[in-house]
């Protein structure tokens, strides 16, 4: 168990100096990448909504653009991770939202901690998706309005643009490459088969 701990923390480490080396291809990459995808996530928010009732931008929104424009070769910055860990913790959210609406910190507790957990149970651990649960309970009153319709727009749908954008800008320069596995397919069928064939 100890060695498992100590090989990923080596990878980690490698992982966070590697990334954040000094160098202006990588730099103007995870720049391009990034102002593309929140710039068009607001930019078509800005045509259907008010600047008030901005719903389609969301704080983690950022912090999910961090991971995967700023370090994609990251495990917590792959598509699973991103589409799957705010679609769970936006579920979760709104379901704890609904079942203690008047108690704001008795909510946003259970909310990031259930999303935690499930995140890990899933295997779609990202970071972000805790403040995406939080949202749903410290929102404004459009956000928290929007009800489960929260989980589709504008998590799913603002999350899936900008994986879509990551996978663009990240694989524009050849020495950068997203996802990391581009054979995660291959992984799931795998997995699943596995799964099959030990229940029986």
């Amino acid at each position: 168990m100890r060695k498992h701990i100590r090989l990923h923390a080596r990878r980690t480490r490698y992982i966070i100096y590697k990334e954040t080396m000094i160098d202006l291809k990588e730099h103007l990459i995870t720049f391009i990448g990034a102002f593309l995808g929140i710039g068009a996530i607001g930019f078509m928010s800005s045509q259907h909504f008010t600047a008030y009732d901005n719903l389609f931008l969301i704080g983690s929104f950022g912090a999910s653009s961090v991971l995967v424009y700023g370090i994609p070769n990251s495990p917590l910055a792959q598509p699973r991770n991103v589409i799957g860990g705010h679609v769970v913790c936006a579920i979760i959210g709104v379901i704890i939202h609904k079942l203690i609406p008047g108690e704001v910190w008795l909510s946003s507790a259970l909310s990031v901690s259930l999303s935690i957990v499930l995140m890990q149970i899933t295997k779609t651990l990202h970071p972000p998706g805790g403040a995406t649960a939080l949202i749903a309970n410290i929102g404004s009153a459009k956000i928290q309005a929007l009800g489960f319709f929260y989980v589709i727009s504008p998590v799913f749908l603002g999350v899936l643009f900008l994986t879509l954008v990551a996978i663009v800008c990240n694989n524009v320069g050849g020495h950068r490459s997203y996802p990391r596995n581009k054979h995660w397919y291959k992984v799931w069928k795998r997995r699943y088969a596995y799964l099959n064939s030990a229940g029986k």
